[in-house]
Parts: structure tokens; C-alpha cells; sequence
């Protein structure tokens, strides 16, 4: 990882020309939007089409374990691509240009557990408007995770390991409920009713998701129900997994920074622009590996620039870098093994108390 210089404090004039060089980064990628960006996600819609044509009809014509597993990895690869360089992509607004309604962030529906609606207002909003806020940023431990010492300590951490193991399994269903507030509930801010209401689009929803891949589709199998049912299994685990492992890899490796409300109060551009740069992490590797993970592994341009496609951002990243170095800023990059070594370290150490979580509070 990148992060042994640390950032430097900027005055208010460095944060705003910061802040305007960026700017200028944004404006010249939106004027130089065109046809090469249409065909790239079009292209990389048709590659979800075929890999879960073929994905499925391996499943349900294959004899043998290796039909089996050539099919739930085709299955698998269209569902991450659906979910990371497609669905995650357009629902930020990044093709509403095109004017393209297949490509209408407003009204783009994907293929998992969590509605396009909960997602727009949980991650879009909350997350890209309050990035490692804490209190106002609920993606910073999903709510039961403790991924910084400035989180408080609850005994409940200490099984946080096992927790984010399941967690990672069924990372479709934790995003899928994460809007739906269950904590705020049980910690009586929020009414039963009021849970009812969010979680009646969610149930559809999660309805669908089980009934067409554990019902629908092996049906259609006849007697290779079995078969079929076990594959669309591995093939959503295997997208949990992955999904679960980029996104961590982006919010909470060493050298991610967690702010206060208060820091965040008076935020000029270049300052909202800094607690981006501040709160993310990048991962390095090679073309299929950045579309795989949907341009995530970019996470520092993608926080900085949302709603640009993020097929972008590695002709972006080193003009971000060369400004982070400008303006004496660390920018956290490293590879895949190294960052998600660094995330599940932090996972372990803040499971357990610091010997001030441990003292009595003053009354």
C-alpha cells in the first residue's frame, strides 16, 4: 500500500485549487463523453447475456462435474458483471447522457436481493453525500461491524470475524436489508410499521430472487433440479464473495480515515473532495480485473467521481495520483492480496476493546 508518507494539512487556498483541479479533471472527462463509452457497457451487457445463457445451459444440459463447474462459473461471471460493471454503474447515473431507457439510472432494476430503490437512497445518497461520516455514513460497518477504533466497542464485536464471514456469504442479502433500518427498530427509533412499509418492496423482491433461482430454473430441469438449484447456489455465493471482497478492499484497509460531523461542517468542494480521497483505497491488476470489479478497484476516482463511467477511471487515476503528489496527499493503492490481508487484520484488531473501551464512563 501507498500509505507511508502521510497526508499533509492543506490552507484553505491549496484545499479550494485542489478542489478546482479536480473539477477540471470531471469537466474535460464529461466533454470528451461519447460512442466509446456507449459501446463499452453495451458491450459489456452482451457479455452478461451470453455468459449466463451458456452458464445455464451447462447446468441444465451438462453431464459431469465438469459441465457443473464450468457452468456456475459462467453463471457467476454474468451475475458480477450484471451487479458491478453494469448495475452499480448505471444506477449512479453514469450513461443517463445517452438518454438510453436500458441505461436510466432512475429506473434500473438488478439482478439481487437489494431493490434499485433501497440502493439509490442508501448507497448513492447517504454514502456518496456522507463518506466516512461517522453516524451519518451507516455503510461504515454496515451497522455491526466495528472497522475503526472510533467506532465505540460493543461486546458483540469480539464475534465480528464469524460475522463478517457470513456476512461476505450472503452479501446480497446484507445490502438487500441494509435500508430497511432492523437496528433502528430494535433500538426503538423506528416504528414496526414504519419497518413494515420499507420491507414490503424487499420481500418482493427477495421473493423473485429465490423463486428464480432455487424454484423457476429448476423446474425447468425436470430431473436435473438438484443440479440446477446447487449451481444458481455457487454461482451467488461465488458473486457474494468477490463483491464482498472488492468493497471491503475499498472502504476499509489501513490508512482509511473516518471523519466527525463536526470536521465536515463548514466543507468547501476541495474539502468534500479530500475526505473522498481520504476514505478510499484502490486495488491494482489488469484490465479484466478492474471490469470484474466494476471499475471498483478504482474506488478512489469512483468516490471522487460518482456519476462519471467508471470504465474511466483507470485513464483517470494517474492524473489523481499526480495531484495527490502536488499537493502532498497519500493515495492508498496496493494489490489484491495486500489490501485484503490489510482489511481482514482490521476486522481482528477492532473486535477487541482498547483498555479505554473497558473503562466505566463518567456519570
Amino acid at each position: 500500500m501507498n500509505t507511508s508518507t502521510p497526508s499533509r494539512t492543506l490552507s484553505p487556498d491549496e484545499v479550494d485549487a485542489f478542489g478546482r483541479e479536480l473539477d477540471a479533471l470531471r469537466h474535460a472527462v464529461i466533454a470528451d463523453l461519447g460512442q466509446r463509452d456507449v459501446d463499452h457497457i453495451r458491450g459489456v451487457i452482451r457479455a452478461v447475456r451470453y455468459t449466463e445463457v451458456a452458464g445455464r445451459a451447462l447446468l441444465h444440459f451438462g453431464v459431469g462435474p465438469v459441465s457443473f463447474a464450468l457452468g456456475a462459473a459462467s453463471l457467476a461471471t454474468s451475475k458480477i458483471l450484471e451487479n458491478m460493471e453494469v448495475g452499480h454503474n448505471v444506477m449512479h447515473g453514469q450513461y443517463d447522457w445517452t438518454r438510453d431507457p436500458a441505461l436510466d439510472a432512475r429506473t434500473y432494476e438488478w439482478d439481487t436481493a437489494c431493490t434499485g430503490d433501497d440502493w439509490r437512497h442508501s448507497h448513492n445518497y447517504e454514502h456518496h453525500t456522507f463518506t466516512n461520516v461517522l453516524g451519518r455514513d451507516r455503510d461504515v460497518g454496515y451497522g455491526f461491524l466495528r472497522v475503526n477504533a472510533a467506532q465505540p466497542w460493543r461486546p458483540s464485536h469480539l464475534a465480528q470475524p464469524l460475522t463478517a464471514t457470513l456476512l461476505a456469504l450472503g452479501f446480497q442479502w446484507g445490502v438487500g436489508t441494509h435500508d430497511l433500518r432492523l437496528s433502528e427498530t430494535l433500538a426503538g427509533q423506528q416504528s414496526v410499521g414504519e419497518l413494515g412499509r420499507r420491507a414490503r418492496p424487499f420481500l418482493r423482491k427477495a421473493a423473485w430472487q429465490i423463486a428464480k433461482d432455487y424454484v423457476i430454473f429448476p423446474a425447468l430441469a425436470l430431473w436435473g433440479a438438484p443440479r440446477v438449484a446447487l449451481g444458481n447456489l455457487v454461482a451467488n455465493v461465488a458473486r457474494n464473495l468477490w463483491t464482498f471482497a472488492i468493497i471491503f478492499c475499498g472502504h476499509f484497509p489501513d490508512g482509511v480515515r473516518v471523519y466527525t460531523a463536526e470536521e465536515t461542517r463548514d466543507e468547501r468542494r476541495g474539502d468534500w473532495y479530500l475526505r473522498q480521497l481520504n476514505g478510499s483505497a484502490n486495488l491494482e491488476g489488469g484490465y479484466l480485473f478492474h471490469v470484474m470489479s466494476g471499475h471498483l478497484s478504482h474506488q478512489i476516482e469512483h468516490h471522487l467521481f460518482p456519476d462519471l463511467p467508471a470504465a474511466r477511471y483507470p485513464e483517470l487515476a494517474p492524473r489523481v495520483r499526480a495531484l495527490c503528489e502536488k499537493y502532498g496527499q497519500a493515495y492508498n493503492t496496493g494489490g489484491f492480496r495486500a489490501q485484503f490481508g490489510s482489511v481482514l487484520a482490521t476486522l481482528a484488531r477492532n473486535a477487541l476493546p482498547r483498555a479505554s473501551d473497558l473503562r466505566p464512563s463518567a456519570a
